[in-house]
């Protein structure tokens, strides 16, 4: 009986699911962003908001046990020494200073073949960049109303 199990299985076996997560998450920091299906977006976005935040506490963390061992759990999970490096020296230190909600998804209309919604998840940019661009655009408007 399936009573109270509650998780998505996207038609796939759990080794299938497991190598799908896997392989989303690793195209999601090596790129910033990937386009997929409305599910497996969703399916995905959990898992590598933990990741982040795995990597933001041993960033921050001066335990050199603690961030061996962190980058050991995510080796693990990533199976990539690149993609691990890039996430711990990069995108830690990006999001160092956020709460959470390192991702969004942007929905982008429907596949044309089967009809099946799709998505663009991607890493939001930092607090910084975002700064920049709103102090960019209202000096933008403040030149346009001189004008």
């Amino acid at each position: 009986m399936r009573h109270r199990v509650v998780k998505k299985k996207l038609n796939r076996d759990m080794d299938h699911r497991k190598s799908l997560a896997l392989n989303l998450s690793s195209q999601i920091i090596e790129n910033g962003k990937i386009n997929t299906t409305l599910a497996k977006a969703k399916y995905v976005k959990p898992k590598i908001e933990k990741m982040i935040t795995k990597a933001i506490k041993a960033h921050k963390s001066d335990d050199k046990i603690f961030k061996f061992n962190t980058v050991k759990a995510l080796r693990k999970s990533l199976r990539s020494e690149e993609i691990v490096k890039k996430l711990m020296e990069e995108i830690a230190p990006k999001f160092a200073e956020r709460a959470g909600g390192y991702t969004k998804i942007i929905k982008t209309g429907n596949r044309d073949g089967d009809n099946s919604p799709t998505a663009r998840i991607e890493l939001v940019s930092g607090l910084e960049e975002t700064k920049e661009k709103l102090k960019k655009k209202a000096v933008k408007k403040n030149e346009d109303k001189t004008k």
